[in-house]
């Protein structure tokens, strides 16, 4: 055997699974290749380290987890007679593989300031198609998977579902790296439950409990991690960094950054920039954390006030208060916050937008309005998860619950 075939049998050494297996040549090459190295780079859970210190685990870990998911659910479905050729198999391995690979670094907040034309999940598949191209061709199916196009309902649904390999790894690795135990889940138990019924993905009425305890655990690890009021001043934070910065970019001032970052900085694109032209995404796949952070320890000296004071409060974790309610605020008290910002900076009231953040936020345990998990009973029929539940009311965690939020420097005020 050649060197360079053997070192395609690698395996990975998961925290979480032990070992995983990279299963052929093709799926090596994608992980060797340079955009999937990129999410070594960026955090899986971005400036949630701040909350939880060990929450350092990046996309690479994570996209490594859904497909050796991915792999065992196949397995499972097979076992039950379900026939999954094996380029069916392989494609729906890598199309969960690749799934992230359109996430940037700290991704939802760029997509809100610097890259807002297109969403993770469109730069995803437009990565995915330059990677067809560099391989042949051979990435057709994963892409038709990933994109849910594919004839077979069931393995789109492996990749995006409310019972996908993707939410089933993030829960499971995002409760081991930050220490909580609520949002621990029984992986195996639910894969080995996975069945098909008329194309679509179901559970073995067996394991309504472990869904039950899925859908909870998510419910939990929403508020207690992924909206952790600490979390969102934070993400918040960062989000007004950047605003500010693409502000003073566009005003004319050079901001040290890399070059990738200053390219995002200095230019509003469009889709069709990402689409019909090749510098967006090569500036896009060369963005990671370091980018950001880099640019932050810099930028917490700057002269402008605003620039400064947000670079160097998540710099040095000098985070602002955050009061949550479950109604709006009242506008006068936020008016009034407003302006002893400005007063006390010596800025302008527009400038103090920037440090003073009112928000919603709203988390869905269970979505009605996507598609729905099914419970397969012995005698064939399906019933929702909503309805077949009889241990608790799982409908109650259909119902989103909505948060309305403040985040300012108390230290000024």
């Amino acid at each position: 055997m050649s060197t360079q075939a053997s070192n395609r049998k690698k395996i990975f050494n998961d925290p979480v699974y032990g070992f995983i297996s990279i299963p052929d040549a093709l799926h090596f090459d994608l992980i060797e290749h340079a955009y999937f190295q990129r999410l070594r780079r960026i955090k899986q859970l971005g400036l949630t380290h701040l909350v939880y210190a060990g929450a350092l685990h990046t996309r690479f870990h994570h996209s490594l987890g859904a497909m050796h998911l991915m792999q065992q659910a196949i397995a499972v479905l097979r076992s039950k007679g379900q026939q999954i050729p094996e380029d069916e198999a392989q494609a729906a391995s890598i199309a969960i593989l690749l799934h992230d690979i359109g996430h940037g670094p700290y991704s939802h907040t760029l997509e809100k300031t610097i890259v807002k034309c297109m969403t993770h999940e469109q730069l995803s598949s437009h990565i995915m198609r330059l990677l067809n191209g560099v391989f042949d061709n051979q990435l057709e199916k994963a892409i038709q998977i990933f994109e849910g196009t594919y004839p077979r309902k069931f393995l789109c649904q492996l990749v995006s579902s409310q019972l996908d390999m993707d939410r089933m790894d993030y829960l499971k690795r995002d409760s081991f790296f930050t220490g909580v135990a609520e949002g621990t889940i029984n992986a195996d138990r639910l894969l080995t439950m996975l069945d098909v019924a008329d194309d679509n993905l179901v559970i073995e009425a067996k394991g309504i409990y472990s869904v039950e305890n899925f859908l909870v655990a998510r419910r939990l690890m929403y508020w207690q991690v992924y909206l952790h009021k600490t979390v969102l001043s934070a993400e918040y934070m960062l989000t007004a960094v950047l605003k500010r910065a693409k502000q003073l970019s566009a005003a004319g001032h050079e901001l040290p950054a890399t070059p990738a970052l200053s390219y995002f900085l200095k230019n509003d694109l469009s889709s069709d920039d990402f689409c019909n032209e090749t510098k967006a995404m090569d500036m896009f796949t060369q963005l990671d954390d370091f980018d950001v952070f880099t640019s932050l320890k810099i930028w917490q000296n700057h002269p402008d006030k605003v620039l400064s004071l947000l670079s160097g409060g998540i710099v040095n974790r000098r985070l602002f208060k955050v009061e949550l309610s479950n109604e709006a605020f009242d506008p006068e008290i936020t008016k009034r916050y407003k302006m002893k910002i400005a007063e006390k900076l010596k800025i302008s009231s527009e400038e103090a937008e920037l440090l003073f953040i009112e928000e919603v936020t709203s988390n869905h345990a269970y979505h009605p309005l996507q598609p729905r998990i099914n419970i397969l009973f012995r005698d064939g029929s399906l019933r929702d998860i909503s309805e077949a539940s009889d241990q608790l009311n799982i409908s109650v965690l259909s119902q989103p619950v909505t948060r309305h939020f403040i985040c300012y420097p108390k230290w000024l005020l």
